[in-house]
């Protein structure tokens, strides 16, 4: 497989400092080196956006609005620039709001797409209702059109629920509390404890669910699908969660099917990793579910 790395530096809260720093950490961790050990790597930069300013839309209610959409605009050019050119695209966040312009560059080369989407967040909160306004918390409902954002045909509805599968979520008592209703029973869905002991059998049944629907599909890692005592570099950690070799059964089982056309890996903060040792780790996992494919 020939893959090019692409950053993508974008924090929702509209700021330059925390998950925007990941791209930079992760590749000074050896990220590109790593992966290269089993593939052909290339490093095709970061993409470009405006400056974000920490103000909520007053239409949209999300913060940082004209960085989100000019991020999602040259996200969904530069993958489709390397699906393109024959490549594998691995997306690095930054947090979640990447990935709706990673799924419409995929619609656009491929004629339609499917999402595994490995979070542990449900990430479909309503835009006004979100408690921070940070895209990264209604990615998700936005791209399947459960909610809406007036903010153009960057977060138009992208994704048909019968093509997408969301794994590991662990927040719907969060959800409950606030009036936020699940996407359970609208999709294909496990929770972590749902998946617990069946990793592998559950990414499969996912896929194939997807596979009915969309020939293409991305593959979305959010790494605070995992525990705590897993990765603590993360903004919002929860309990419960994965273990780095769950995560990377699953992983690999996905990047093994010929369905998958992308990567995007997201959430990590170097902020809370003074001494770098979560970015060796999340390294490690890239380039032991690289080598498994």
């Amino acid at each position: 497989m020939r893959i090019d790395v692409l950053g993508a530096g974008f924090n929702s809260a509209g700021v330059r400092t925390g998950v925007a720093r990941g791209p930079h950490a992760l590749r000074r961790a050896g990220l590109v080196a790593r992966a290269g050990l089993s593939h052909e790597v290339r490093d095709v930069g970061d993409v470009a956006f405006s400056e974000p300013v920490p103000r909520r839309g007053e239409a949209s209610r999300l913060l940082a609005e004209q960085a989100l959409t000019s991020m999602l605009a040259e996200v969904r050019r530069k993958v489709e620039a390397i699906m393109a050119g024959g490549a594998f695209p691995l997306l690095v966040g930054g947090d979640c709001a990447v990935l709706p312009g990673a799924l419409a560059a995929c619609r656009s080369v491929h004629g339609s797409v499917g999402l595994l989407f490995v979070d542990g967040h449900e990430d479909a909160w309503p835009p006004a209702d979100s408690t921070t306004g940070e895209a990264a918390d209604c990615e998700l409902g936005l791209a399947l059109g459960v909610t809406s954002a007036d903010v153009g045909p960057e977060l138009a509805p992208v994704l048909r629920p019968e093509a997408t599968a969301l794994l590991g979520p662990r927040d719907g008592e969060e959800l409950r509390e606030h009036g936020v209703g699940s996407l359970r029973g609208s999709l294909w869905f496990a929770t972590d404890r749902e998946l617990s002991g069946r990793v592998a059998a559950s990414a499969e049944d996912a896929i194939a669910t997807i596979e009915r629907s969309a020939s293409r599909w991305w593959l979305h890692v959010d790494l605070d699908v995992l525990a705590t005592d897993q990765l603590a570099a993360v903004d919002y950690p929860q309990p419960g969660g994965l273990r780095w070799e769950e995560l990377t059964e699953l992983t690999a089982v996905a990047l093994r099917r010929p369905g998958c056309a992308g990567w995007s890996l997201t959430i990590y903060n170097p902020d809370l990793d003074e001494d770098g040792h979560e970015a060796e780790r999340i390294v490690g996992y890239v380039e032991q579910a690289l080598a498994l494919v």
